[in-house]
């Protein structure tokens, strides 16, 4: 902190306060970040094409309009913090948290790098629920990775009132680039990135399906239903005729309610008569898995799960009709919908072609 102030200290005059152009229409929304000095925040994400504003400021706190000061004083609670407007079409939430998790040590719980103290902490705050479950999926594997020795202590918040820091704090890399440099490189950061993600190497990026992550039991039994629990993970069946999508008519996909992974699509579904939804193919055959299933009394069975999420969805039949004469028979506990007109901004886009 010490070292970011003198720095910022040799500015003899404020800089003029930029507009956000976070737009008005539906493609524009926001992702907001924490993680330690906004100045060195900024860089990789405005270099990503599809973000049109990236805004340093302060979240988290307790106080109205903090100045970076008081902030850096520790009293208010609030973090220095990222906001980031972005055009949902072009590049998806799931990118932006690649991104993240490359620019920080979230391992540390006591600030990043040379900047101490709880203003500098990292965290993901969310704007709504699908936010969270990303952020959620996102954090999970990359405990799950073994690429760091120590517990993953990065935050995943609502967010809540965000204000923006003081002029000279915006763009600080473009407009002081000797002083940011000399910011950077004496703080640590960049020596440490390298050692941890080393020269060339990255998380994947987008929604591949290294985005489809199993959380772990205790955190299923706190997000699913007792009944999307018992479906999926102890092979339930639901009540047929009473379930949530055996008459949805709806146009969109239908995602693991686990890991989020696309699996069928309203344009393969039909009305079967047997009370739960059927699909007459996958959305995505790499992400279903057939096992013979002998629990029904002597009869054999081929029962459908999650390839990422291993989750039960139900059994596959081959009295469907044409073309392919099967059945997916799903359970709708273990399925989540998502609409047509939310696909881009659920990370689904590369859908919505389907239904165009």
């Amino acid at each position: 902190m010490i070292l970011k102030l003198f720095i910022g200290s040799l500015l003899f005059l404020p800089l003029l306060l930029t507009n956000v152009n976070a737009g008005s229409g539906p493609a524009v929304e926001k992702a907001t970040f924490a993680g330690g000095c906004f100045w060195c925040m900024e860089p990789p994400f405005e270099k990503l094409d599809g973000v049109k504003e990236v805004i340093s400021g302060y979240a988290g706190g307790h106080t109205v309009n903090p100045t970076y000061e008081e902030v850096s004083a520790g009293g208010t609670g609030h973090l220095e913090t990222v906001e980031i407007v972005y055009d949902p079409a072009k590049v998806n939430y799931e990118k932006l948290l690649d991104v993240f998790w490359r620019q920080i040590n979230p391992t540390d719980a006591g600030g990043q790098f040379v900047d101490r103290g709880t203003s500098y902490k990292s965290a993901i705050f969310y704007h709504n629920e699908e936010q969270r479950r990303l952020a959620e999926l996102s954090k999970g594997k990359l405990e799950q990775s073994g690429r760091f020795d120590k517990p993953i202590v990065t935050e995943i918040r609502p967010a809540g009132p965000f204000y923006r820091a003081e002029g000279y704090h915006q763009d600080y890399w473009k407009k002081n680039p000797v002083r940011y440099k000399f910011y950077r490189y004496n703080s640590g950061r960049d020596q440490y990135l390298e050692k941890i993600w080393g020269k060339g190497d990255a998380m994947p990026t987008g929604k591949t399906e290294d985005a489809y992550v199993k959380p772990t039991k205790e955190e299923l039994k706190k997000r699913l239903t007792p009944l999307q629990y018992k479906v999926t993970q102890e092979e339930g069946t639901e009540p047929a005729f009473r379930n949530e999508y055996a008459d949805n008519h709806k146009p969109g996909i239908y995602v693991d309610i686990v890991s989020g992974e696309p699996l069928f699509s309203s344009t393969d579904k039909y009305e079967s008569g047997t009370g739960w939804p059927s699909f007459t193919k996958p959305l995505e055959p790499a992400n279903i898995v057939e096992k013979e299933d002998r629990t029904w009394f002597l009869s054999v069975r081929t029962e459908v799960r999650s390839k990422h999420g291993d989750s039960h969805l139900g059994h596959v039949f081959n009295d469907g009709p044409r073309p392919t004469g099967l059945r997916y028979c799903m359970n709708s506990a273990a399925l989540r919908f998502i609409p047509k007109e939310d696909l881009v901004k659920s990370g689904y886009g590369k859908y919505a072609k389907l239904f165009e």
